[in-house]
């Protein structure tokens, strides 16, 4: 109930607006969020690349239907991935976008104008010597987005797909996508789904988060296994060994501000470990899903709250 609540929260403009207008919001969501500038995601960037680890940066914004805003999005990507390759530090990192910030939701040719953007993207990528993961939103834009991903692999074959074990489909969506060179990153979902798509119940979304990553690791594919559950990390590391798989051909992934002790152990222990650090202005909806994943991030929020009031 929580949960959904606060999902909810994610898309409505008025408790939006009462968010962003308190001063006491913005100094805790630096905890999930890297900071509102290019600046600022390339500094944390360093910070995580000199720990050992990888990243992966989200240009926040999300559900565009202004066709301006999709273009300045694109140029926001391409200026990031000019400054990645200028700083010595594209080998480490790369970006990971929403089509929808990019077009996908424009009345007009909104998948071929995603598509367009996407692949501009990925020029700059390609020029910078790094990658791009297509982000999945909620189900209604999921055949969208794998086809905009199946266009942009016939040129950019290492364009990496997120795919959300809640959802019914994902197992045969792994099957598909399990091929050699495809990268693809396993969530468990953050979206409110109905039942009629997506498991409700977490032992299940479990239990199908498991099942898609043996499919994942015994595939042919890059398995990105993204997960914060210390029990989903250690079947993942299991299912690796028994698959032969060794430390370069798959990696974990975990939010920036969450498990950092963890993140950093693994990429200790000599795993390959990649910090989703997003940034920028539309950080509402992100840091909104980020409370409604885990109890401990909203009792982080509220005790933070109390504290500075």
């Amino acid at each position: 109930m929580l949960r959904s609540t606060l999902l909810a929260a994610a898309r409505s403009q008025g408790v939006r607006h009462l968010v962003e207008a308190n001063p006491l919001t913005k100094p805790v969501v630096k905890r999930f969020v890297a900071g509102t500038t290019p600046e600022d995601a390339v500094t944390a960037t360093r910070a995580l690349r000199d720990q050992g680890m990888h990243v992966t940066l989200d240009h926040l914004g999300e559900d565009t239907l202004d066709a301006q805003q999709a273009n300045d999005t694109v140029r926001a990507y391409e200026r990031m991935l000019s400054v990645l390759k200028a700083e010595g530090l594209a080998d480490r990192a790369e970006v990971s976008v929403k089509l929808s910030a990019v077009g996908q939701f424009l009345p007009s040719d909104g998948e071929k104008i995603a598509l367009d953007n996407a692949r501009l993207i990925c020029e700059a990528a390609a020029d910078a010597g790094t990658t791009v993961t297509l982000d999945m939103e909620d189900h209604t834009t999921t055949d969208s987005t794998l086809g905009i991903l199946r266009d942009l692999r016939v040129d950019f074959p290492w364009v990496g797909a997120v795919l959300q074990a809640y959802l019914h489909r994902t197992e045969q969506d792994c099957r598909d996508l399990a091929t050699e060179g495809s990268r693809v990153r396993l969530c468990k979902g953050a979206y409110s789904e109905p039942a009629s798509v997506a498991y409700q119940d977490k032992g299940e979304v479990d239990r199908s988060y498991v099942r898609c990553l043996k499919i994942l690791m015994n595939g042919e594919g890059y398995p990105m296994v993204a997960s914060h559950d210390p029990r989903m990390v250690s079947i993942a590391t299991d299912l690796a060994a028994r698959a032969g798989r060794d430390a370069d051909s798959f990696e974990y992934q975990m939010l920036y501000g969450i498990r950092t002790e963890e993140q950093r152990r693994i990429a200790a222990e000599g795993g390959k470990l990649r910090v989703y650090v997003a940034y920028g202005d539309e950080w509402y909806g992100y840091f909104m899903r980020r409370l409604a994943e885990r109890p401990a991030n909203l009792a982080f929020f509220l005790r933070s709250l109390i504290t500075q009031s």
